[in-house]
């Protein structure tokens, strides 16, 4: 699957030739990129009647200020209040229901364009601008931020995204800077306890573990196919066991445990964190999501790790995510 390319080259051009800045109000220029699936989009104004088809995409629109132009979202576990009375859709209804709400712009992920290349076809059929997008490593996902704003004309919003992300990551690092390297604390961070799996080393919440400090004890863990997963048994975690000083695991629909569940699992009372009782649960939003709150996985993560110098951040978050 091609990586996502977000060059925005036109853009970026008339950016260079001529200072262009627009204001929060203003539309786009025309643009041309390409989407993660390798289809050339052109772009010459916003669109104004979006259905997002994945989570990240909605909390993405949302962070640029959009509101009445988002007309249908996926999924129903969505906690941002802007979202509570929106429409929902899915890529496993038919293609009438999406049609029918009469979007110009269908916002989708290369997992669903795989999964439901039929409904994809009929929307494109029906005049519907349908946008495959999703951020293959952390390094992309600035860029995917700004396809976003080209697509709804709201490139500057995604210029104060990147900027504040980057304003709040250079804090958390002049924090972390002051633990020596050898002394940064060893974790295993599970992703799902069932299939004793782990995050890839390009993932955003290995990335989010490198951000905050951690030092991943699994990173030679191999991983699975193209996705944000590696496979680590129990027996490589085992034999790390006397190194883990802290044990994260993501809590959501993908990994649906408990710290009672992990420190219950047999042969896991070798692993030095939870005979230290030093088990915590990270919410899945905040380390499986390429949007803003990515920086709010971070500084959680880091407060799980250094409450010296993170006091009660981490701690409060790992009560209540169930501790």
């Amino acid at each position: 699957m091609p990586a996502i390319t977000m060059r925005l080259l036109f853009l970026v051009l008339v950016a260079l030739l001529a200072g262009f800045n627009p204001p929060a109000s203003a539309g786009t220029v025309p643009a041309t990129f390409r989407d993660s699936e390798g289809k050339t989009v052109t772009v010459s104004k916003p669109y104004t009647r979006i259905i997002s088809l994945y989570p990240a995409h909605t909390e993405n629109l949302v962070s640029l200020g959009l509101d009445r132009e988002i007309i249908g979202i996926e999924g129903a576990d969505e906690d941002l209040p802007q979202l509570k009375d929106k429409k929902h859709f899915s890529y496993r209804e038919d293609a009438e229901k999406i049609i029918g709400a009469r979007p110009d712009l269908v916002l989708v992920r290369p997992m669903i364009e795989r999964t439901a290349p039929q409904l994809l076809a009929t929307l494109r059929r029906a005049g519907i601008t349908v946008v495959s997008l999703q951020p293959n490593t952390v390094e992309e996902i600035f860029d995917y931020w700004r396809a976003l704003g080209v697509l709804t004309g709201k490139t500057r919003q995604a210029e104060e995204m990147v900027a504040t992300f980057q304003t709040e990551l250079a804090a958390i690092r002049r924090i972390i800077s002051k633990v020596p390297e050898k002394k940064r604390t060893k974790v295993y961070f599970e992703a799902i306890h069932t299939k004793m799996k782990t995050f890839a080393q390009e993932s955003i919440a290995s990335y989010a573990l490198q951000q905050a400090g951690g030092i991943n004890v699994a990173a030679d863990a191999s991983q699975v196919r193209e996705t944000n997963i590696a496979a680590y048994g129990k027996e490589q975690i085992l034999a790390k066991g006397a190194e883990i000083e802290v044990f994260l695991a993501q809590l959501g629909r993908m990994n649906p445990v408990s710290i009672e569940t992990i420190i219950q699992e047999p042969g896991f009372q070798a692993i030095k964190a939870v005979r230290n009782n030093r088990v915590y649960l990270v919410d899945e939003h905040l380390v499986a999501r390429p949007t803003l709150r990515i920086i709010e996985g971070i500084k959680t993560i880091a407060g799980l790790l250094y409450p010296e110098l993170f006091p009660g951040g981490g701690q409060k978050k790992a009560a209540a995510d169930g501790r």
